[in-house]
C-alpha cells in the first residue's frame, strides 16, 4: 500500500516537473518566436561573414594596344583582433615594422575591444591596417606571425591553449586581394586619361573600399572600367572555418572593360617632347597641343603643360591637373579668320580675287580705330589670309552681316561642347546676335569679342580641312572585355557639313599661302610636304581693356590637298622677349611636331621641292634661305 506521505512527494515533484515544463516551453517561445530576430541577428553577427570580391579595373590602352593605365594585385592586409586575447601587443611587435607602423599605434589597433559611442563595450573583430602589400611583402607578415613565441611559464600548453595560438598565428591577421592602379608610362597623357582613387563606399550596407576614376577618362568611362563587384555569403565555426554547406551565395566578380584610346603613345610623346622644349625656349605660362585626324576626328594626341603624375596627383597643385584644351576659353585671334572667310566664299558674298580696301593699315569704325601689322593698301581675299589683316577680314564680315555671321558661327560649333568624351569640357562664350554692339561686327570676324577652347578652334580648321564637314572628336575607339574581345565599337561621325567643298577648297588654297615667304608663318613650312594653315597672335583681354599678354597659336594640317594631320599649337603668355608671334613660336614648334609624326605615321610626300632642296643642300653643303622675320 503506498502510503501518503509518499503521494504527497510524488505529487509536489510532478507539480514541480509541470512548473519546470512549463517555465521551460514559455522561455523557448520567447526564444524562438518573440525574441527570434534578436538572437537570429546575433548569430549572424558572429558566425555569418560576407566577403567581397572586387573586380579588376579595365585597362586603358593606346590605339596600338600599349597600356596607358593599368591594374596590378596587391593584398589589403586585415586583423581579428578577436582572436588575439591579451596577446595583441606581441602581434604589433612582430608585425609593426613589416607594415611601416609605431608599435604603440598598432598595438592600439589590435586591442580587441572598443568602446561604443554610448558607452557599451564591444568586441572588435576587424581592422584596416595596411593596403597595396605587395605578394612578397606578405608572405614577410607570414613569417613573422608563425614565428612569434608566446610564454607558457615552464609548463606545456593545454590541447585547447595550442588550438587557441594555432588559431592566432593563421587567421588573426589575414589579407583580401586588392589592386592597384599603375600608370606605367608616367606623365605622358596624364590630362587625358585623368586618375584613379580608392575611396571608400557601402555596398549592401557594409562599409567597402573601391576604385573610383576622379577625372579623365577614368571617370568618364569609371562604371565600363570597374566592373562588377562579386560577393560571398557563408557561415563559419567557432575557428573561423567556413562551413561550406552553409554557404548561402557565391557571385563571381565580373572584371571591367578596357578603354581603347585613338591616342597613340608614340605621337603623344612626340607632342609633349616639343612642347617641353617649346615651354624652355618660349617660356609660356602654359602649353598646348592637339594632333587629330581632319577625315574622322581622331585625337592622336593632346598634351597640355604643366602636368602631373597619375600616379601621384597630390603631388602636383591642382592648377596643373586641369586639361585647358577643353577647360580654359581664350580669345583666338588671327586663326578665327578661317571661319570668317570661309563663310564668306560659302556664301559668295565674297571671291579670292575680290579687292579689299585695306586703308594703309588703319581703319575707323563706330569711331573706333583698327590696325593692321603692315601699312596695306589693296589685297585680294586670298592676301588678306596670306598677310593676317584685320582690317580686310572685318570688311568681309561686314559684306556678311551680323545674322549671317552669328549663324556660321554656330555652325561651326562655338558655344556649344564638342562632345568629347572627358568631363570639364565648357562650351565657350559667345553673346547672342541681339546683344551685339555696333562695333562687334568687325571685331568677331579676326577672333576678338568671342572666346573659345583650344578644341574648338582645332576642329573648325578640321572642318575646313575636311571638305567643310565638321566631326565630332574621337577619343575611345572601343571597349573590349578582359579577353580582348570587342564590346563596344565608336565610329567617327560627322556633326554637320559647315561650308560646301568648293568654299573649304578655296580656303585652302588661301591657307596655303600662309606658310610662304611672304605669310605669316614661313617657320612652318616643311620640307615634303604642302601645309595649309593660319597663325594667331591674340592680346588677351582685361579688366578696362586689353592687357600686355598674349595667347600666340598656329593651327595648320598636311598634306594640304589631301589632309592626313592636323596640328595645333598654343602658348599662354610666352615672354615677349624671346617672342610672342604665332609665327615666331608656335609655328616652328608646328613644324618640329609635323616632322616626327610624318615620318613615324609613313605620310607619303607631296612636294618635290623640298626633296630636291635636301638633295642640293647635301651637294653642295650650302643652306636653303628661310624667312628671318616673322609677323603676327
Amino acid at each position: 500500500m503506498v502510503k501518503n506521505g509518499h503521494l504527497r512527494r510524488l505529487f509536489a515533484l510532478a507539480a514541480f516537473l509541470g512548473v519546470v515544463f512549463v517555465g521551460l516551453a514559455a522561455r523557448l517561445v520567447d526564444l524562438q518566436v518573440w525574441q527570434h530576430e534578436k538572437y537570429r541577428a546575433l548569430a549572424e553577427r558572429i558566425n555569418k561573414r560576407v566577403y567581397f570580391r572586387e573586380p579588376r579595373r579595365g585597362d586603358i590602352l593606346d590605339a596600338n594596344g600599349n597600356p596607358l593605365a593599368t591594374s596590378l594585385p596587391v593584398k589589403r592586409v586585415c586583423a581579428d583582433p578577436s582572436l588575439m586575447g591579451r596577446h595583441h601587443a606581441d602581434v604589433a611587435r612582430a608585425i609593426a615594422p613589416l607594415l611601416e607602423y609605431e608599435r604603440t599605434e598598432l598595438t592600439r589597433l589590435l586591442y580587441p575591444w572598443r568602446t561604443n559611442s554610448d558607452g557599451t563595450v564591444t568586441v572588435r573583430k576587424y581592422v584596416d591596417l595596411k593596403r597595396k602589400l605587395s605578394v612578397e611583402q606578405w608572405q614577410q607578415v607570414t613569417q613573422a606571425m608563425s614565428a612569434i613565441a608566446f610564454k607558457f611559464e615552464d609548463r606545456k600548453p593545454s590541447k585547447v591553449e595550442q588550438r587557441f595560438y594555432r588559431t592566432l598565428r593563421q587567421n588573426a591577421v589575414f589579407t583580401v586581394d586588392d589592386q592597384h592602379r599603375v600608370y606605367p608610362s608616367g606623365r605622358l597623357a596624364a590630362h587625358v586619361l585623368g586618375f584613379a582613387q580608392e575611396i571608400e563606399g557601402e555596398f549592401n550596407e557594409l562599409s567597402v573600399h573601391e576604385l573610383r576614376g576622379i577625372d579623365g577618362i577614368e571617370r568618364w568611362f569609371d562604371t565600363q572600367l570597374a566592373g562588377m563587384r562579386g560577393w560571398r555569403i557563408t557561415e563559419t565555426d567557432g575557428r573561423k572555418r567556413e562551413i561550406v554547406i552553409n554557404r548561402e551565395q557565391d557571385v563571381d566578380a565580373r572584371p571591367g572593360l578596357n578603354v581603347v584610346l585613338t591616342i597613340d603613345m608614340v605621337i603623344q610623346n612626340i607632342l609633349e617632347s616639343e612642347l617641353s622644349v617649346a615651354v624652355e625656349r618660349f617660356g609660356p605660362k602654359s602649353a598646348s597641343g592637339l594632333v587629330i585626324r581632319p577625315r574622322t576626328g581622331e585625337i592622336l594626341a593632346m598634351a597640355v603643360l604643366p602636368n602631373f603624375d597619375p600616379n601621384e596627383p597630390g603631388k602636383s597643385p591642382q592648377d596643373s591637373r586641369r586639361n585647358r584644351i577643353i577647360s580654359d576659353v581664350y580669345e583666338p585671334g588671327s586663326t578665327f579668320k578661317i571661319v570668317t572667310i570661309s563663310a564668306a566664299l560659302h556664301d559668295g558674298v565674297v571671291r579670292l580675287t575680290d579687292v579689299i580696301d585695306c586703308e594703309s593699315g588703319l581703319w575707323h569704325y563706330a569711331g573706333k580705330p583698327l590696325h593692321d601689322h603692315g601699312h596695306y593698301d589693296a589685297l585680294t581675299v586670298e592676301n588678306v589670309i596670306t598677310k593676317s589683316s584685320n582690317i580686310g577680314t572685318a570688311k568681309i564680315g561686314l559684306m556678311l552681316g551680323e545674322k549671317r555671321l552669328y549663324e556660321h558661327l554656330r555652325s561651326f560649333g562655338f558655344d556649344a561642347r564638342t562632345g568629347i568624351t572627358l568631363t570639364g569640357e565648357v562650351p565657350g562664350i559667345l553673346d547672342d546676335v541681339e546683344a551685339w554692339d555696333k562695333l562687334k561686327i568687325t571685331r568677331i570676324p579676326i577672333g576678338q569679342g568671342i572666346a573659345v577652347t583650344h578644341l574648338q578652334m582645332a576642329m573648325a580648321m578640321c572642318a575646313i580641312a575636311n571638305n567643310g564637314r565638321l566631326m565630332q572628336p574621337l577619343l575611345v575607339t572601343r571597349l573590349e572585355t578582359f579577353n580582348g574581345e570587342t564590346f563596344a565599337q565608336y565610329h567617327p561621325r560627322m556633326v554637320r557639313r559647315v561650308v560646301n567643298e568648293r568654299a573649304a577648297r578655296e580656303t585652302v588654297g588661301a591657307l596655303k599661302t600662309v606658310v610662304t615667304m611672304d605669310g605669316t608663318a614661313a617657320k612652318a613650312r616643311l620640307e615634303h610636304y604642302s601645309v595649309a594653315g593660319k597663325t594667331g597672335t591674340a592680346q588677351k583681354p582685361g579688366v578696362g581693356g586689353y592687357t600686355g599678354e598674349y595667347v600666340a597659336s598656329f593651327i595648320g594640317f598636311f598634306p594640304a590637298d589631301a589632309p592626313e594631320v592636323c596640328i595645333s599649337i598654343m602658348f599662354d603668355e610666352p615672354d615677349a622677349s624671346r617672342g610672342y608671334y604665332g609665327g615666331q613660336t608656335a609655328a616652328p614648334t608646328f613644324r618640329q611636331v609635323a616632322e616626327k609624326v610624318a615620318n613615324y605615321l609613313k605620310i607619303r610626300p607631296d612636294r618635290d621641292e623640298g626633296l630636291n632642296e635636301s638633295m642640293a643642300r647635301t651637294r653642295g653643303g650650302g643652306r636653303v634661305r628661310t624667312a628671318a622675320v616673322e609677323k603676327p
